[in-house]
């Protein structure tokens, strides 16, 4: 019996297809019976794992060396931005006091990172794709019944207006036969009157002829002319026909008078983001908000903060150098602008490279592999504040030379996709002359601005439609005017802006409503804002120089 083709309730072994299974090799990723584990580890190659069968894959396989071939790679150098490198690496000119991790451990921080987003597509995401198909099928077999419906109703009206035509031409031609008669009749009288003159003309030329062939002197004598009164005739008549002037069809005027189809109209976006937001798991505000942990940076100013997957943090001040920190605060890389002035913002792309911009070479920047690329160049404008979509596209804020105008713009790589910047009647969306706006994208891609100028928080659509705007939440304790600096939201949507004038950071939910405040943390002067995975909050002090890393979720 063919092994492959008949149904099994055992493991079989990979080389000889027949005995049950014993042992795992852990690097080739094959299934050993005893006797063939010899066969496979004969080959003289080091580098096989043999494991229990029930241990499988429990062996890590590093990546081999690209310097050293012999060895194989189980450090990862922060200062060489992350690259693999083995035992020997770390002792070489290159690498002399870098700052190296275990890749186990960043192994094993992209497998929690993994199972968070396995569990996340498989119990959220994917069923509510397969809930919005079976919707959209459901439509599809309905559309011809639905047009068909909508294709009725229309000849319905159709023969409703061909009746209504038929009554009113009927109705016409009953007008006109009234008037036919009444047309009849004015000639009917005159013809009358006519021939009523015609038989007195007749009797006096009878009377006439008479008098002609009579000698007697008395009738003669007595004659009176007739020809005065005959002369005088009756006015003639000329009744003219009635006329149908037809008014000329305006078929525009026609079509919207018929009646009215209205366009599509298509939420997609919204529905699929409710559906999944309805099914994420809800955390909750803690009602004391707790300090975990304070990096100190060594900023004089720090302005911006960005996470990455590992937990470890950029961070940026007006200096121009940005710093790259763990957890514990210890510094890990160190890069430099070119240009010598300090970035204007940081961000970090779906591939952990890091991206910057700069006002004064009006350029945005990666950092790939140790170097530094230019991704795109500006023209009359300058780029203030970035961030990078859910789609990896990225969302810059820039200012022009005469600061008088400030806009949005959307980038796919260097291509150029969407701008932002003025509302439906025209007017700006943004205040002007001010280039210390930051920006973020919501869960159901909604981009928030912090204008900082205009005192208020400004949300518009993944179409760039204003949806509204938040201008601060005035208690007593807050006297100071609103103006918001760092902004960034989480996985509940919900939007957090530094208040650097009150020492606090503002948490909105979606729609813009005012929820509470941290503001029990000992802050001073919050300014740049990031939230990581795990929705732990990391607020800039600009003038301490610290990061201070808040847990406010339960």
């Amino acid at each position: 019996m063919d092994p492959h083709n008949s149904a099994q309730d055992v493991h079989r072994c990979d080389h000889c297809e027949t005995a049950i299974v014993h042992s795992y090799c852990d690097f080739c990723h094959v299934t050993l019976c005893k006797p063939c584990v010899v066969d496979h580890i004969s080959d003289g190659y080091d580098k096989h794992k043999i494991v229990p069968f029930q241990e499988r894959r429990s062996t890590l396989i590093y990546p081999k060396c690209e310097t050293h071939p012999q060895k194989m790679c189980e450090l990862q150098c922060k200062d060489c931005n992350n690259i693999s490198i083995c035992s020997f690496c770390t002792a070489s000119e290159q690498h002399r006091g870098h700052i190296f991790v275990d890749l186990s451990t960043v192994y094993k921080t992209q497998k929690e990172n993994i199972e968070k987003d396995t569990e996340e597509l498989v119990n959220t995401i994917s069923p509510t794709y397969e809930e919005i198909a079976r919707d959209l099928e459901n439509q599809l077999a309905d559309l011809d019944e639905g047009y068909e419906k909508l294709t009725t109703t229309m000849s319905k009206q159709g023969e409703q207006w061909h009746r209504e035509i038929d009554i009113v031409i009927n109705k016409m031609k009953t007008e006109i036969s009234e008037i036919k008669l009444k047309h009849r009749d004015i000639l009917q009288k005159h013809l009358n009157e006519i021939k009523q003159i015609q038989s007195l003309i007749k009797q006096t030329l009878r009377a006439i002829n008479e008098m002609e062939k009579s000698t007697e002197v008395s009738p003669t004598i007595a004659y009176s002319s007739k020809i005065r009164e005959f002369s005088k005739l009756l006015p003639k008549i000329q009744v003219s026909l009635p006329t149908f002037i037809p008014k000329p069809i305006d078929r525009e005027k026609l079509y919207s008078l018929f009646g009215q189809i209205t366009p599509l109209s298509t939420a997609t976006d919204e529905h699929v983001y409710s559906l999944i937001q309805s099914k994420i798991s809800v955390r909750e505000l803690l009602d004391e908000p707790e300090i975990v942990a304070t990096i100190q940076t060594g900023y004089e100013k720090l302005r911006s903060v960005t996470c990455l997957n590992d937990g470890n943090i950029w961070t940026s001040g007006k200096t121009n150098d940005i710093k790259c920190f763990n957890s514990k605060g210890s510094l890990l890389q160190t890069v430099k602008q070119k240009s010598g002035n300090f970035p204007n913002d940081i961000a970090v792309d779906s591939s952990g490279d890091l991206l910057y911009t700069s006002w004064a070479t009006r350029t945005v920047n990666k950092v790939k592999n140790g170097q530094t690329e230019e991704m795109i160049k500006l023209q009359e404008w300058k780029p203030g504040k970035l961030c990078v979509t859910s789609t990896d596209d990225l969302l810059v804020t820039m200012f022009s030379d005469d600061n008088i105008q400030f806009k949005v713009v959307r980038y796919s790589g260097s291509t150029e996709k969407q701008t932002i910047q003025f509302d439906d009647e025209g007017k700006p969306l943004y205040s002007g002359n001010e280039y210390n706006k930051y920006i973020t994208e919501n869960r159901n891609h909604d981009i928030c601005v912090a204008d900082w100028k205009a005192g208020a928080v400004v949300v518009v659509n993944e179409d760039g439609k204003l949806r509204w705007r938040y201008t601060g939440h005035p208690p007593v304790t807050k006297n100071k005017p609103f103006k918001p600096d760092g902004i960034t939201t989480d996985s509940q949507s919900h939007i957090l802006t530094a208040d650097g004038n009150n020492n606090c950071i503002h948490i909105l939910d979606q729609n813009g409503q005012f929820l509470r405040y941290i503001d029990n943390c000992d802050l001073k002067n919050p300014f740049g804002l990031c939230v990581d995975n795990n929705d732990n909050l990391f607020v800039c002090e600009f003038y301490k120089g610290n990061v201070k890393k808040i847990k406010y979720l339960k």
